[in-house]
């Protein structure tokens, strides 16, 4: 009878101290964009630098305004977009979402309704804080690597590189690492098709660019909210030494 009770007090015990780990994580429901995006500025904010330029963010309730200064970021065309914080994909929306039958009917807003699409909108390991202008310049472009620099820069001291003729984009070096995790984080969990030369390009930027603490922090952050790891980020951070 004894070993009855201390066997119910420890297993609620458990179910309590697993309750109160992932409190925060349950107010987090996966297929709602709109809160994903405040749970990403709660994150952004324990870092508050845009994702490709690494400009300085100042968050203002939802607002976030990137100090262009910081960076020495110059305004390619459109004022308003660059001088605020916008979420972007890292896997665009169109990647997963065109082959599906909602967004042969009508696009983004007509998935709106669909399951599986609002879980991969949602899910925080693919948002990243970015400069409105360079959201919107990148679009749905695919990322890619010239072998010279020979495409010209449009942002002052953030060497994002877009093709706009041929729709690629070249990132920072600092950041392939990142997006490369990204994409084979997303093609895994949610068996996204990406074409091969992509998937070479994505294999040889994760093995040259290796994780930072940044990454790590970012990935436990969203484990805590979201309950899972992005795996590529995850294997290597529990390798380095603290």
């Amino acid at each position: 009878m004894l070993k009855k009770i201390i066997f119910i007090i420890l297993f609620f015990s458990i179910f309590n101290i697993q309750n109160f780990k992932y409190t925060f994580s349950s107010e987090f429901r996966q297929n709602n964009f709109n809160q994903a995006k405040k749970f990403a500025i709660k994150i952004s904010k324990k870092f508050p630098k845009s994702f490709y330029c690494g400009c300085t963010i100042d968050w203002n309730a939802k607002k976030g305004i990137p100090d262009l200064k910081s960076c020495n970021y110059k305004i390619r065309k459109n004022r308003i977009r660059a001088n605020r914080i916008e979420w972007d994909h890292i896997v665009p929306a169109w990647e997963f979402g065109h082959n599906k039958k909602c967004w042969k009917k009508g696009g983004r807003k007509k998935c709106s309704s669909n399951s599986i699409f609002k879980k991969m909108e949602s899910d925080l390991h693919n948002l990243q804080p970015a400069i409105g202008e360079i959201n919107g310049d990148r679009s749905n472009f695919s990322f890619y690597e010239w072998k010279k620099n020979h495409k010209k820069n449009f942002y002052g001291s953030c060497h994002v590189l877009i093709d706009f003729k041929n729709k690629k984009i070249e990132p920072p070096n600092s950041k392939k690492g990142i997006i490369s995790r990204t994409y084979l984080y997303m093609s895994y969990r949610y068996k996204i098709k990406i074409p091969k030369k992509q998937m070479i390009l994505f294999k040889k930027w994760n093995s040259k660019y290796p994780v930072n603490k940044w990454e790590c922090q970012r990935d436990n952050l969203i484990y805590k909210i979201q309950g899972n790891h992005n795996q590529y980020v995850h294997n290597k951070c529990i390798k380095i030494p603290k």
